[in-house]
């Protein structure tokens, strides 16, 4: 089977691609930055770069002609790398039968709404715990409530060029043999349904080059004093005087000799670590993603489906296969629509970007309850949620902070 070629193919740009940034300059005082001095500034360095470990000319020449890396543009914007066209297989398999086909919400008892509300109240330093004890429960309102959920577990991959600074290693380059194919590098995902990245260099691309950063001199002009030799003194914040008096940090001068670089006015170069020569090859990142799309139907309650967000239902249906199919025989229409909607946006939207590697999706019931009842005359109610039995109320009877518990 012939390897497809990806590279001339103009695709987005990975999103999320990590990018390197700067460190960030002295905040701007009276006379800072100072301007460089030429007469000690030494012109032999090369000024600093904002992105000193992305390469500024790649591709390389020596490069150019990787099959697959064509028109990487080595800004650090990374090429995104469509996968293999998907091998045709038989489709999902036939719906299970769902572990309940009664498909409704039992009541919680009394007594189990008064213990949750109470426990409720005991964690709240102002309310009392005379409504739950003499409460009058009037009605407990039970709803059929669900969460649909699909999870497409999905890999990616992009490729960059990036340097590191020279090591000892052998360099594994073009005369080791041709490099692979992006999707052709073999790597083990983690466990499913579980986010992960991993770096890795792309065989047989690394070359050694002079650092573009220090053009081969290893050092750098300072960043911290910008090759002046001389920072603002902390102390005075570079005014010359402290507590109205002259700064006995500084002399009064307002800078002191800048400890990034000894007053030499010369660094480091990050670059290369110092060495004058990097390491250049292409990176491959792969990342693994565990994408979900989640459904709660209304159930024509006042409760807030948000706070489901916090607490675990019952599984009553459960598939995983390569590719699921959506649901169609649920009681709760709105479940098969929103069952349909989610499997066509997922293949969609990863088939032609990501290589699906698993989907699995599930209905579970979310314990619902909306009790009523009366304290002294007047008519309240809370909803009890969940297998935790959290409760939500916006109308507790009592409430004021001199109340003893």
């Amino acid at each position: 089977m012939e390897v497809p070629n990806y590279g001339m193919m103009g695709q987005p740009v990975q999103p999320g691609y990590p990018m390197n940034t700067a460190s960030p300059m002295m905040p701007p005082g009276p006379n800072y930055p100072p301007v460089m001095n030429p007469a000690i500034a030494p012109g032999f360095y090369p000024p600093i770069n904002t992105n000193p470990l992305v390469p500024q000319n790649a591709p390389y020449p020596q490069f150019s002609g990787i099959p697959g890396y064509e028109g990487m543009a080595g800004d650090g914007g990374g090429k995104f790398l469509p996968p293999p066209p998907p091998v045709v297989g038989p489709g999902p398999d036939a719906l299970p039968t769902p572990s309940n086909n009664d498909w409704t919400i039992p009541s919680i008892s009394q007594e189990t709404a008064k213990q949750a509300l109470l426990d409720y109240v005991s964690g709240q330093c102002c309310y009392g715990s005379s409504p739950v004890q003499e409460m009058a429960i009037q009605q407990m309102k039970p709803f059929n409530t669900y969460r649909y959920r699909l999870e497409t577990f999905t890999e990616s991959r992009s490729c960059d060029w990036t340097t590191k600074p020279l090591t000892n290693e052998q360099l594994d380059g073009p005369s080791n043999g041709p490099a692979p194919q992006p999707w052709a590098i073999i790597l083990e995902p983690p466990a499913l349904f579980h986010d992960e990245t991993k770096k890795q260099p792309v065989p047989h691309t690394s070359s050694k080059k002079e650092c573009e950063e220090c053009h081969g001199k290893g050092k750098i002009i300072c960043q911290k004093c910008n090759g002046n030799g001389r920072v603002k003194c902390e102390h005075c914040n570079g005014s010359g005087r402290s507590a109205g008096e002259e700064c006995s940090q500084c002399s009064g001068t307002g800078s002191d000799g800048c400890k990034t670089c000894h007053q030499t006015n010369v660094q480091t170069c990050p670059g290369c670590a110092g060495k004058g020569q990097v390491i250049s090859y292409i990176e491959l990142t792969v990342t693994w993603k565990n994408n979900l799309y989640e459904f709660i139907p209304d159930h024509h309650s006042e409760f807030n489906t948000d706070l489901f967000k916090k607490v675990t239902g019952e599984k009553i249906f459960t598939d995983e296969q390569l590719l699921v199919p959506p649901l169609l025989n649920f009681p709760d229409a709105s479940i098969n629509q929103a069952s349909q909607t989610a499997v066509q946006q997922h293949y969609s939207q990863f088939i032609s970007s990501s290589r699906i590697l698993k989907q699995k999706h599930s209905i579970e019931w979310l314990p619902l309850t909306k009790v009523e009842y009366s304290w002294k005359g007047k008519n309240c109610s809370y909803f009890v949620y969940g297998r935790e039995n959290r409760v939500e109320t916006k109308d507790y009877p009592s409430t004021c902070c001199c109340v003893i518990l």
